[in-house]
C-alpha cells in the first residue's frame, strides 16, 4: 500500500472507530463488530490487505494490545473487589476451559475424524475467552462490579491454560510422552511467580515515579516499563500477561499496599498514577483495539467452506455449554451476582489472539492432521466475535430477551421458578405484554430480598 493511502486509512479509521463508539453508546451496535467487518472487506473480500504479510507483525502487535489492555484494566481493580471475586474466577475460568477443551476435543475425534492428538489441541486452543473482546465489552455494560472482574480475570488466567495446555499436548505428541505434573507446574509457576514480578514492579515504579515525572516528555514511560515487565516475564517463561496485570493492580491499590505493608520499611509514601494518566492508558486501549479488530478482520479465511460450518456449529456449541458452566461454576447462592449478571457471563464466548496463535503454531507444525486447524480456528473466532457482540447488546437493551435467557440458565421452562429482586421484577413489569399481568407460564416469584438464591427449585 502507498504510504500516502496508508497515512489516509490509518486516519480515517480512527475517526471510525470514535463514529462506531458512539453508535454503540447510544444503539447498542458493536463497535468491535463494525472494526471486523473494515478488515474482512480490505482483507478477504477485496484483498487490500494481505493477510499473510501481517502475520509476523500482526502477532507482536497483538500481545501489545493484551498487554496495554490488561494492564489498563488492572489499574480499575481494588483488592477488596479481587478478594471478593477470585474464588468465583478460579472456578468459572477452569470449569468453562475444562467442559471446552473436553467437549471440543472429542467433537474433532469421535465425529470431525481428526487425529485425537490435534483434536484436543484444537480443544486447548478454543479454551479460553478472549481479553480483546471481552474487556472493551465488559466496560461499556452495565453489570455488577464484581462480575466485571471475573470477566476480566477469568479472560487473563484462560489464556494461561490454553497456551500451557495447548503447548503441553503438543510436545508430548511430538515426543511421544504426556506428563500431568509438568503441566501443573508450569501453570502454578507462571500464575505466582508473574503475579509476584508484577507487584515488586508496581512498588519499584510507585516509587521511581515522582522522580520520572521530572523529565520531560516522560508521560509513555509507565507503558515502556509495562513491556520492561512483560518482556522480563516471557524470557524467564513465565506469564507476560499475568505479570501486566498483576503491575496494574499494585499500582491502583498502592495505597493500600504501603499502609499494611511498605510504611514499615519506608518512611516515603508512594506516588499514585495521576488523572492524565490513567486518560493516556485509556486512549492506548481504544487505539489498540481499533487496529486489532480490524487486524483480526483481515486474518479471517473463508477459502474453506467445510471449516466456516464447521465454525460455526462449535460457536452454538460452546454457547451452550457456557450456559451450563455459568450454572455449575457460579450457583445461585453466590453475594453479587445477580440473575442479569448471569445471562451476561453465559454469553461471553468470544476467542481471540491466543487461539490465533496457537491454531497458526498448530498449523504450520508440520504434524499429520494439522492442515484445518488453522481454518476452524479462525472461523470460531469469526462467530463467537459476531455472536457475543450481537447477543450482549440485545440482552442489556431487551428485557424479554434478558429473562428467557434466565431462564434458560436456571433450566426453569419446566416448573421451575425464578426469584427476582425489585430491579428484575420492575424490568419485567415494564416488558409485559398488553395483559396487564405477568404471564402463568412464567412460573415468576417475585421476591424484594436481593440475598435470598436467585433461584427456588
Amino acid at each position: 500500500m502507498e504510504p500516502a493511502l496508508l497515512i489516509l486509512t490509518l486516519g480515517t479509521l480512527i475517526f471510525a472507530a470514535h463514529w462506531f463508539a458512539e453508535i454503540f453508546s447510544k444503539k447498542r451496535i458493536p463497535d468491535v463488530l463494525m472494526l471486523m467487518l473494515i478488515g474482512i472487506v480490505i482483507g478477504p473480500l477485496f484483498k487490500i490487505v494481505d493477510a499473510d504479510k501481517l502475520s509476523s507483525m500482526g502477532n507482536i502487535f497483538g500481545q501489545l494490545t493484551l498487554v496495554i489492555l490488561l494492564f489498563e484494566s488492572g489499574t480499575e481493580l481494588s483488592f477488596k473487589t479481587l478478594a471478593e471475586s477470585i474464588k468465583n474466577t478460579i472456578s468459572l475460568t477452569i470449569v468453562n476451559f475444562l467442559v471446552t477443551f473436553v467437549s471440543i476435543g472429542l467433537l474433532g475425534w469421535l465425529i470431525l475424524g481428526m487425529n485425537p492428538g490435534i483434536s484436543f489441541m484444537l480443544g486447548a486452543a478454543l479454551g479460553g475467552s478472549s481479553s480483546a473482546v471481552a474487556i472493551p465489552l465488559v466496560k461499556q455494560i452495565s453489570i455488577g462490579e464484581k462480575s466485571k472482574t471475573i470477566l476480566i480475570l477469568e479472560s487473563a488466567f484462560s489464556a494461561i491454560l490454553c497456551i500451557v495446555v495447548a503447548l503441553a499436548i503438543f510436545e508430548s505428541y511430538k515426543y511421544g510422552e504426556f506428563r500431568v505434573g509438568i503441566i501443573f507446574g508450569q501453570v502454578f509457576s507462571s500464575f505466582l511467580l508473574a503475579s509476584l514480578i508484577g507487584f515488586i514492579g508496581s512498588i519499584f515504579w510507585s516509587m521511581v515515579l515522582d522522580k520520572v515525572r521530572t523529565i520531560d516528555n516522560s508521560i509513555f514511560t509507565t507503558p515502556a516499563f509495562v513491556f520492561i515487565i512483560y518482556g522480563i516475564n516471557e524470557l524467564l517463561g513465565y506469564s507476560g500477561i499475568i505479570s501486566a496485570l498483576a503491575f496494574g493492580i499494585g499500582l491502583a491499590n498502592m495505597d493500600a499496599i504501603y499502609k499494611r505493608w511498605l510504611r514499615k520499611f519506608f518512611d516515603r509514601r508512594p506516588t499514585l498514577l495521576n488523572p492524565t494518566e490513567k486518560t493516556l492508558f485509556s486512549e492506548l486501549v481504544f487505539l489498540m483495539k481499533t487496529f486489532f479488530f480490524v487486524y483480526v478482520g483481515i486474518s479471517i479465511k473463508f477459502d474453506s467452506f467445510i471449516s466456516l460450518l464447521i465454525g460455526l456449529g462449535i460457536s452454538f456449541l460452546m454457547i451452550l455449554l457456557r450456559i451450563i458452566v455459568v450454572r455449575i461454576s457460579l450457583p445461585s447462592e453466590i453475594k453479587g451476582i445477580n440473575n442479569k449478571d448471569r445471562a451476561f457471563l453465559s454469553m461471553m464466548i468470544p476467542r481471540g489472539l491466543a487461539a490465533a496463535v496457537l491454531a497458526t503454531m498448530i498449523s504450520q507444525s508440520g504434524l499429520a492432521g494439522c492442515e484445518r486447524v488453522s481454518n476452524i480456528v479462525f472461523s470460531v473466532i469469526f462467530f463467537t466475535i459476531i455472536f457475543t457482540s450481537v447477543l450482549v447488546p440485545l440482552l442489556e437493551k431487551s428485557e424479554k430477551f434478558r429473562m428467557f435467557y434466565i431462564k434458560l440458565i436456571y433450566f426453569s421452562f419446566f416448573g421451575k421458578k425464578v426469584i427476582l429482586n425489585d430491579d428484575e421484577a420492575q424490568s419485567l413489569e415494564e416488558a409485559k405484554d398488553d395483559s396487564g399481568s405477568i404471564s402463568e407460564e412464567d412460573k415468576i416469584i417475585i421476591s424484594d430480598n436481593d440475598d435470598i438464591p436467585n433461584i427456588l427449585l
